[in-house]
């Protein structure tokens, strides 16, 4: 789980489960806050009231959660293969984001100020869009909280805006909802044959889109190339890996698809700016 404090108070989770095992993550929450999640893939389980009541979150589903009158601690079972987007607002912060165009969102009427609330609804083709530049970016260090502070409230804009016409999106490709499975499933098979890859050509025959709409496609949808796209996620599997110690750097390499450890040395290095082995020998310090 990686935790990102976008202001004060105001906390983005992102949670990953890419082990075969489910993970169990726990986080205390005060009745203060609501909270909004979101699955991009996989599924999950959140249990309340001591493990009493259980409630199901599956792959493309957000859910919103906000009781005023006790706390509703995070308490989940990730699933293997799974990756999830938390959003945890104050209320009060909430309730300002809206204070002059409240009136259509019912649970922020006077009438339902202090009942709890929850809700669950699928995740729009546009808001999968923000959802997965979130979780994949590649930017500098220093300007990742305020792009990940303008994607927040570019997705809590989109939850919340429910015309019929929602989903148009200047971009005529995102408003096809197959064009975006195919992208998806272009991600899937690029992760899972990450040490042999397939060509773009190879890529686009087996989704079954051409090779213009698939680059074009990766780019809207993922914020970045095919093979950048690629790189970023074979350098933070690897990095993962170095941290369990349990693969040597030559192991990690061949894992991710380098076939000399200079190579493999080499694209760490650009990617962190040290070496596997300096890298590991930090972590022991």
């Amino acid at each position: 789980m990686e935790e990102i404090i976008i202001e004060d108070g105001f906390t983005l989770l992102k949670l990953q489960n890419e082990a075969h095992d489910i993970q169990h993550i726990t986080k205390q929450i005060d009745s203060s806050f609501i909270q909004f999640h979101f699955c991009l893939k996989g599924s999950a389980i959140f249990h309340f009231n001591q493990g009493n009541y259980a409630l199901d979150l599956k792959e493309e589903e957000a859910l919103i959660l906000y009781n005023p009158q006790r706390d509703l601690p995070i308490n989940l079972e990730l699933n293997s293969k799974t990756w999830l987007i938390s959003i945890l607002i104050p209320i009060k912060k909430f309730h300002s984001l809206f204070s002059s165009e409240a009136n259509y969102i019912h649970f922020l009427d006077d009438d339902n100020i202090d009942k709890k609330y929850y809700n669950t609804s699928p995740i729009t083709p546009v808001m999968s869009v923000v959802l997965s530049q979130m979780m994949n970016y590649n930017l500098h260090q220093s300007i990742k909280s305020l792009y990940l502070k303008g994607k927040v409230y570019e997705l809590l804009g989109l939850y919340f805006n429910k015309p019929e016409d929602a989903d148009i999106e200047q971009c005529p490709f995102l408003i096809d909802e197959d064009n975006v499975r195919r992208i998806r499933k272009a991600k899937d098979i690029v992760i899972a044959r990450m040490a042999e890859p397939p060509s773009l050509q190879e890529l686009s025959d087996e989704i079954g889109l051409n090779l213009k709409r698939l680059k074009e496609g990766f780019k809207q949808v993922y914020g970045d190339s095919v093979y950048s796209f690629l790189f970023d996620y074979k350098m933070e599997y690897a990095r993962k890996m170095l941290e369990t110690g349990d693969s040597n750097v030559n192991e990690v390499g061949l894992k991710v698809g380098y076939s000399t450890a200079s190579h493999f040395i080499a694209a760490f290095k650009k990617k962190y700016g040290t070496t596997p082995k300096k890298y590991i020998m930090a972590l022991n310090q």
